[in-house]
């Protein structure tokens, strides 16, 4: 008898200890609460950094110069134009730029030049910490989608997908007119009332601006493809930056979310294994909904196949989920790309077309 009860015991604690080692998933960590940047005026300090790819000076330069026509102040950090092959910078000079842009005291908002590549190598190196205690305006979209996830799950700071100096605000012709209406309305006080929150029709009609440009008129609708409604918190990005963090610390948190995903330059079969990835991790077993923004193909690439296009990989993944799925939501490597605040409780009504913001993702003065 006893030695039945020391071998019984011998297993509990050889169990136990195999469960102990076990490494914490992602979705087991408890979600920080949320933390707001206050919202941009006339005066504040716009801080320019590179956390990725190294920049194009003369698009940035633009940038600058139509921002402080805004009545924004600029900076940029001494070195912002260095390059180490096709990245900005050595991981820690670019980790070292990102954090001092948030610990200096005098930066009410932080906008990365341009995505491409590099913020996968540096988010470990972030003292997530400090920037909990600096909450500031950030903003960014394609490979910012890595700083993106890991600052909101990291320290519940709502951030920005949006248009960026590069590609946008630095462009020839300007923010297109439906791009700036939504990434000013995000980020400017002066856009917020009383009520809190506000919401984007993506179904547009065409309208005017007070120049008489016209808004939206190369604004195509987004499509119900499957109808409903939800709510969760924003999260999310770019799919290939989402599948490269996949199995590290920082690795997308999708359970009771509204997940975005987009992407450029892949070719059907590409995106097919990429969101195979996320099926086999559960990433859609539990999500709110979800938010399909652009997926555009090289241009030069010659198609894989031909057996199935885009838009039959993706209602393959998403037409018969058990959640809202609304697909070519105008967000992504797209003139027309839609600035969306991360990390914020949202209403998604696949149905019709909307996305509500049912908070501020900015602090009024």
């Amino acid at each position: 008898m006893k030695s039945t009860v020391s071998l019984v015991s011998f297993y509990l604690a050889m169990f136990a200890a195999t469960n102990c080692h076990q490494p914490a998933r992602a979705e087991d960590s408890p979600a920080p609460a949320p933390i707001f940047p206050k919202a941009l005026a006339a005066g504040d300090t716009i801080m320019f950094i590179a956390p990725a790819k190294y920049l194009d000076e003369p698009r940035v330069q633009l940038a600058k110069r139509r921002l402080e026509e805004r009545g924004f102040k600029v900076r940029f950090p001494k070195t912002l134009f260095r390059k180490y092959g096709y990245l900005a910078g050595s991981d820690q000079e670019r980790a070292a730029e990102v954090m001092a842009a948030f610990n200096d005291p005098e930066v009410d908002a932080i906008f990365p030049g341009t995505g491409g590549y590099g913020t996968t190598r540096i988010v470990d190196d972030l003292d997530y910490d400090a920037i909990r205690r600096h909450p500031k305006v950030f903003v960014g979209f394609s490979d910012i989608t890595a700083l993106h996830i890991a600052i909101n799950q990291k320290t519940g700071l709502v951030t920005f997908h949006s248009p960026n100096p590069e590609w946008g605000l630095g462009s020839p012709d300007d923010l297109q007119p439906w791009a700036a209406k939504w990434f000013w309305r995000a980020l400017l006080a002066k856009e917020y009332g009383q009520r809190p929150g506000y919401e984007i029709f993506a179904k547009p009609t065409t309208q005017q601006t007070a120049e008489g440009k016209s808004l939206d008129a190369d604004v195509p609708p987004a499509v119900t493809l499957v109808p409903g409604t939800a709510r969760g918190r924003l999260i999310g990005g770019n799919l290939s930056v989402v599948h490269a963090l996949m199995g590290t610390s920082f690795e997308i948190q999708t359970e009771g979310k509204i997940l975005l995903l987009e992407d450029v330059g892949e070719d059907p079969y590409r995106v097919d294994r990429m969101l195979s990835t996320l099926k086999l991790a559960g990433k859609f077993d539990h999500v709110a909904g979800i938010i399909l923004g652009c997926f555009n193909r090289r241009r030069d690439e010659e198609p894989w196949s031909d057996d199935w296009s885009m838009n039959d990989v993706l209602a393959d993944y998403f037409a018969h989920l058990d959640a809202p799925v609304l697909e070519q939501f105008p967000v992504g490597h797209v003139p027309f790309n839609t600035t969306l605040p991360i990390g914020v409780e949202s209403e998604l009504d696949a149905t019709a077309g909307t996305i509500r913001f049912l908070e501020n993702p900015v602090r009024l003065p």
